[in-house]
């Protein structure tokens, strides 16, 4: 007759020092690997207290819920659920809430394959049918079979009484003991006869929650007696003035049973002990699947039907899978998504914090060569390549494009979310809609600063204000210090047309990083410019503040999916021309970091490498802190005919016959066009990878003399795409092309730096990329570069509005021109989104779309 101390003891070593050998084991085959535990706790009970005080040391984190909220109970076990990094979540039981809890909804919600407890119905039910092997089994139950099996007394055929029925000790310790051969019998506190059942008990496990209620006397010599039980009984001798005692009367038991187990520091460490075990079983379950940093994804290869049905016709005929799925796939949790339909949702912006540590997968930019009105079929490669890298390579995939403009979605270049069978589905669910105008009032110093109990109600926005016109005070204001504060004395003449206004916000919009950048960004905003010369922004009128609230859910980017099933980022929309017409920051950076070190991100920059890839190096990379690792030139064979003296091509109609026969010295003459775009990339630093769009037309010996003045001009490689008419299975000659070069080192490098006079970097774009001779600045243009100069924007990045259909800012140049004046004829100082926008002759404000 003797307590379980010493057995306790070495069981809990043994079982300790062998999940130790698991766990090492498991992190030599995935470094960095460790089990992750999880405890949430529903209020706040002593002996849950208690327990937990002895698991903490084995798990990751305590997580509290609120008792009072069982909707954010269940988030909080829903959260868990998704955590690749968690194998194992216990709910400990019972719950304290002063409002009713569903404990079985609770528990029930845990996933039964991180159900390291065994509460829930699926893992009992195992066991109640003896699925012992398949299941995880109630950590108190399976402590207490591993103490009875160390006393060396056989459960076969042997009287077992347990007392007490829940379903976190009674009910699972009466099947694990009737499964190991025990004649069993349960009882509780209404059994008639319970000193009569406990006397015949060879074996007796107590958990009832009653202090002491089973008397030593009714215990039948030699039993061997296990105690779950932990109440806290009065004891003035204590400093607490209580102590913890169990459901067995122990100083009288200890005298008849032949084993026993105390209270505390008996059933409490093995459960521990078997918690542990589970938990390291669930991360052995789990690594028999998982392979780090790779998505579990189904993709869709759908075989091309020929002839060839249109796009809209693909489309339908595409099951997209629900939207959830494949967040799922892809690793999000579900509070990070907002579904709208079932096949695109917003993702938060959490779902970037929670993964700000991880690293970043390769990050592809795909351009083009300056096109014809038709355009190039960048989107439609940019799908193609990462299907390509995604479906076929399995590689963790992402593409990133911009939401489609009106101008490209009435225009004859399609609606630049690809093609056939690279593109994004489905086609019908694309939202059109820009933001509206913003219309801004002007309202009295009593409406803008209302008097509350004798006291004027200013606000932070409005202080700065105040400071900006070098007042020192909020009240009381003299009557020249009210006019200046509300009369903003704007000239008309330097004001900013609604039309600017929106476009700047859709590129704050793709520009910034944060809710809280955002909102910085769009303080910033000059609407006007009062006739002493100093900018008026929306943070004097009072509205950045609703402007950004306004805009908080824009800023989340839209899930969407190709044909293949590759997934899709499609986020903001703005212009190429006046703006830096590339998807949005968030965009890019939230998919780095979810497609992994070994993933990549495929994106797109508007109009061709001389226009779109500058401004994506020279304002996007430079406010993001993005460096890309691969540039891609998307280049037509009947392109590069135009640039070598063929008609040029007109939108909605037929091609001019000279595009359908084989003419090699015109095509040799255009691949000149393709050289200064290579070389336009090249200045960055980055290999330059070239990726010929095939059309029905185009004959063998065509694309192999474009493939090889390509690289003679210094691309990296240069390939021909199919994707259009194969899906990813046409791209993936460029797909390996793009593998190779990620792995050269990067030597990325911006083109100018912004601390130059603006007029320089003007200068260094013009003659850099487009190949002018110099710039010609109008007197309007010399008077805005004064004036911005005087109001602190000089050493804003620059972006020049001109023709996207040629070198040079006349659209009927075709090749590459030389010697020429780039004339900048007007300039605007976008502060908000940063940069100072710049146009041309061949260009103005009015209807300029991607």
């Amino acid at each position: 007759r003797f307590p379980l101390d010493a057995i306790l003891l070495f069981m809990f070593r043994q079982v300790k020092e062998r999940l130790k050998k698991e766990v090492a084991a498991m992190k030599n085959q995935f470094p960095g690997f460790r089990p992750g535990l999880v405890v949430l706790q529903v209020g706040d009970r002593d002996d849950s207290n208690l327990y937990i005080s002895m698991k903490l040391k084995a798990a990751d984190s305590i997580l509290k819920a609120d008792p009072t909220d069982f909707l954010k109970v269940l988030r909080r076990i829903v959260a868990v659920n998704e955590n690749p990094a968690v194998h194992g979540l216990i709910v400990q039981l019972p719950l304290d809430s002063i409002n009713p809890i569903n404990t079985e909804k609770v528990t029930n919600a845990v996933a039964p394959e991180k159900d390291v407890d065994g509460l829930t119905s699926i893992n009992a039910g195992k066991l109640s049918r003896g699925d012992l092997g398949d299941c995880f089994i109630p950590c108190t139950p399976n402590g207490c079979m591993e103490l009875i099996s160390q006393t060396g007394v056989s459960v076969m055929g042997k009287n077992a009484v347990v007392i007490g029925r829940s379903k976190i000790v009674g009910a699972p310790m009466h099947d694990l003991l009737l499964w190991n051969h025990a004649t069993v019998t349960t009882c509780h506190s209404k059994t008639l006869d319970l000193a009569e059942q406990v006397g015949r008990a060879d074996i007796l496990v107590v958990g009832a929650g009653r202090a002491e209620m089973v008397k030593g006397e009714w215990v039948k010599e030699g039993a061997v007696v296990i105690d779950c039980g932990i109440n806290h009984i009065p004891d003035s001798s204590k400093a607490s003035g209580k102590r913890v005692v169990g459901d067995v009367q122990y100083p009288s038991a200890i005298e008849r049973a032949g084993y026993i187990t105390p209270v505390p520091g008996g059933v409490g460490p093995m459960t521990v002990a078997m918690l542990m075990k589970n938990t390291v079983e669930s991360a052995k379950r789990f690594l028999q699947t998982y392979t780090p940093g790779k998505w579990s994804i189904e993709y869709t290869k759908k075989k091309p039907q020929e002839p060839q049905p249109s796009d809209a016709e693909i489309s339908c005929s595409c099951q997209s899978k629900p939207i959830g799925e494949l967040a799922r796939e892809v690793d999000l949790f579900s509070e990070e998504v907002e579904p709208y339909g079932r096949s695109r949702a917003k993702i938060r912006l959490d779902a970037l914090k929670r993964m700000e540590k991880q690293p970043d997968g390769k990050y592809v930019v795909v351009t083009g060569i300056t096109s014809t009105p038709l355009g190039e079929g960048k989107h439609t490669t940019a799908l193609g390549l990462a299907q390509a890298l995604g479906a076929h390579l399995n590689i963790n995939t992402f593409a990133c494009v911009q939401e489609p403009s009106p101008g490209s979605f009435f225009g004859a270049r399609g609606i630049a979310v690809g093609g056939g069978y690279s593109q994004i589905i489905p086609l019908e669910e694309f939202a059109f809609g820009m933001i509206s105008h913003v219309y801004i009032l002007q309202a009295l110093f009593d409406l803008l600063v209302p008097l509350r109990k004798g006291q004027r109600s200013v606000s932070p926005a409005q202080l700065n204000r105040l400071k900006k016109l070098g007042i020192e005070k909020s009240d009381p204001l003299t009557g020249t210090e009210i006019r200046c504060f509300v009369q903003l004395d704007i000239d008309p003449d330097i004001a900013t047309d609604s039309g600017s206004l929106e476009n700047e916000i859709m590129a704050i919009l793709s520009l910034s990083s944060s809710e809280e950048e955002m909102q910085q960004r769009l303080a910033k905003i000059v609407v006007a410019t009062n006739k002493s010369g100093d900018p008026v922004t929306t943070e004097d009128l009072n509205v950045s503040g609703p402007l950004a609230m306004l805009l908080k859910d824009a800023l989340k980017p839209v899930l969407m999916q190709t044909v293949e099933g590759t997934p899709v980022f499609l986020h903001t929309s703005p212009l190429a021309d006046i703006a830096q017409g590339s998807p949005s920051v968030l965009a890019d950076k939230l998919a780095l970091k979810m497609v992994g070190s070994k993933g990549f991100v495929v994106t797109v920059s508007g109009h061709g490498a001389d226009i779109g890839l500058e401004k994506f190096f020279n304002i996007k990379c430079r406010y993001s802190g993005l460096r890309p690792d691969v540039v891609v030139i998307v280049a037509t064979v009947r392109t590069l005919k135009m640039h070598g003296g063929a008609p040029p091509v007109q939108a909605g109609l037929p091609l001019p016959k000279e595009y359908s026969h084989e003419n090699l010295k015109q095509l040799e003459r255009g691949c000149c066009h393709l050289k200064r775009q290579v070389e336009n990339a090249q200045a960055f630093g980055l290999p330059v990878i070239v990726a010929v769009n095939k059309f029905s037309c185009d004959t063998d010996t065509e694309l192999e003399l474009v493939c090889g003045q390509a690289r003679q001009a210094g691309a990296f490689d240069a390939v021909q795409c199919t994707n259009w008419s194969e899906g990813g299975a046409g791209a993936l000659a460029l797909a390996e092309a793009v593998q190779r070069a990620a792995k050269l080192p990067g030597q990325f490098r911006f083109l100018y730096d912004t601390q130059i006079p603006a007029a320089d970097k003007l200068r260094t774009v013009a003659q850099k990329m487009y190949g002018a001779k110099d710039i010609a600045l109008s007197p309007k243009s010399i008077e805005k570069l004064v004036l911005y100069t005087k109001q602190g924007f000089e050493n804003l990045p620059v972006c020049i509005a001109k023709t996207h259909l040629s070198l040079s800012n006349d659209p009927m140049l075709k090749g590459v021109p030389t010697n020429f004046m780039l004339p900048i004829t007007d300039i605007k100082a976008n502060v908000g989104a940063g940069f100072l926008c710049c146009l041309t002759e061949s260009v103005s404000f009015i209807l300029l779309y991607l």
